[in-house]
């Protein structure tokens, strides 16, 4: 199995800049302290071990050349002189060297002692932390000899690398202040962008370093323009509306005026279906956006929608095994993308169910039907704007334009939700509208 670097890594702009922050900073330190505790301390820790350990073979000599009567007398004048602890012992210690794994000095004092007193048979670092003890073969026996760590090795070596991490810890934080402020900038523009995105104008202000304000203005240009063919756009399209509305109603009222037979009928059908066209137009030109969010209970909501399809004849089923389900969106537009899927359902069906349902993360909308569904490979082609189907589900052959579907799944995404087709279990076309538990 093939290890992802990429998993451990943080995703967020803050986690990633502390991390190219902190890693070159505590790389160096860790260098430079080994290197230097590793010339320093070991050569200077080497030097004064070097000196104890010639005045021990200092005094072996003098004891070795001493006369037997005397060799005693000399051990202990030989040690005074020197400043460290000798006795006697009944017979020697046993057992290795004792030394804890982390003292790095100390096995630096061990292997110096070793190499200059050939007659040490024990170094013992650990039964007192202060001081050394050596037991060697003298020609009196078993000598046990005890000095002052601080004669054998640096003092506190630990100060350094405690001093460094204290100075890489402070640095790190003022570093990070200061780079939090250059990313908050950032931060600022992916959020009115995001914002945007979903249809919310958030107030956003240029700011930070001067690239960043580059793109920050190269986004409210951006906006500013998107807005203004948005506004041209709807404008256009309304003047054509409404200039279109005004022949139309010319012409159901003088259709209004003929008997009510076949061909008058059909005309009549045919400007109703021009005033709905008309309405589907000006309804996509004019999009959706969440200026008019606030919490919504969608249960009342979709029932409603149920409740109008059944006043006109159509035989809709409503399953909801839910009482409420309340989450911040804009009730118009969630209404409308829902009216939409089930106005398509009973376009193409007979046997129309909705259901509701809520899981931990999304309230999820299910419209299915019984009529001729969707081909998998034209889902996605179907939730395109002015889409033709070659087969059955046409909008053409149903009286639409095909906006139905594209309404509703822009409605999901300025929700930042989805809008999923699939195959009903009746039989036709399955549209689930999944919106996620957030807050605009």
């Amino acid at each position: 199995m093939k290890l992802n670097l990429k998993m451990f890594l943080p995703r967020g702009l803050y986690g990633r800049a502390a991390l190219i922050l902190i890693v070159p900073i505590v790389t160096i330190q860790l260098v430079v302290s080994v290197g230097f505790m590793q010339r320093h301390f070991d050569d200077v820790t080497e030097q004064m071990t070097g000196t104890i350990a010639d005045e021990v073979v200092f005094m072996l000599e003098a004891i070795a050349r001493a006369p037997k009567a005397q060799k005693a007398t000399v051990a202990q004048s030989m040690a005074q002189a020197f400043n460290i602890n000798i006795s006697f012992a009944a017979q020697a210690e046993s057992g290795g060297d004792h030394i804890w794994f982390w003292d790095l000095p100390g096995k630096t004092v061990i292997s110096t002692l070793r190499r200059i007193i050939p007659q040490v048979y024990k170094i013992d670092l650990i039964t007192h932390s202060r001081k050394v003890r050596l037991f060697i073969d003298s020609p009196l026996g078993p000598l046990y000899v005890e000095m002052s760590r601080q004669r054998v090795s640096v003092r506190n070596p630990h100060q350094l690398p405690l001093l460094m991490l204290f100075i890489t810890l402070l640095m790190t934080v003022i570093a990070y202040y200061f780079l939090r402020n250059q990313l908050r900038p950032i931060a600022k523009l992916a959020q009115a962008a995001e914002s945007y995105g979903m249809g919310k104008h958030l107030r956003y202000h240029p700011q930070g370093a001067l690239e960043v304000r580059a793109a920050g203005q190269a986004f409210l240009q951006m906006r500013d323009r998107i807005e203004h063919q948005i506004e041209q756009r709807t404008m256009m399209l309304s003047g054509v509306g409404h200039d279109l509305r005004t022949p139309l109603t010319r012409l159901r009222l003088g259709l209004s005026l003929l008997p009510e037979e076949g061909d008058t009928l059909a005309l009549i059908g045919d400007v109703t279906d021009m005033e709905r066209l008309i309405d589907e137009f000006l309804a996509f030109s004019r999009g959706e956006t969440l200026d008019d969010a606030a919490l919504v209970d969608l249960v009342p909501l979709v029932a409603r929608v149920v409740q109008n399809l059944r006043r006109i004849g159509h035989d809709v089923q409503f399953d909801s095994q839910i009482e409420a389900c309340v989450l911040r969106c804009s009730a118009a537009a969630i209404g409308r993308a829902v009216e939409n899927l089930a106005g398509n359902a009973v376009r193409y069906g007979t046997n129309i169910k909705l259901s509701l349902r809520r899981t931990a993360e999304f309230a999820e909308i299910l419209v299915e039907d019984n009529g001729p569904g969707i081909a998998p490979e034209d889902y996605e082609k179907a939730l395109l704007p002015f889409s033709r189907l070659e087969k059955a589900r046409d909008p053409n052959k149903g009286g639409g334009v095909g906006l139905g579907l594209s309404i509703a799944n822009d409605i999901a995404r300025t929700h930042n939700g989805v809008l999923i087709l699939g195959n009903s279990h009746l039989g036709g076309l399955q549209t689930l509208l999944r919106l996620p538990y957030i807050t605009f």
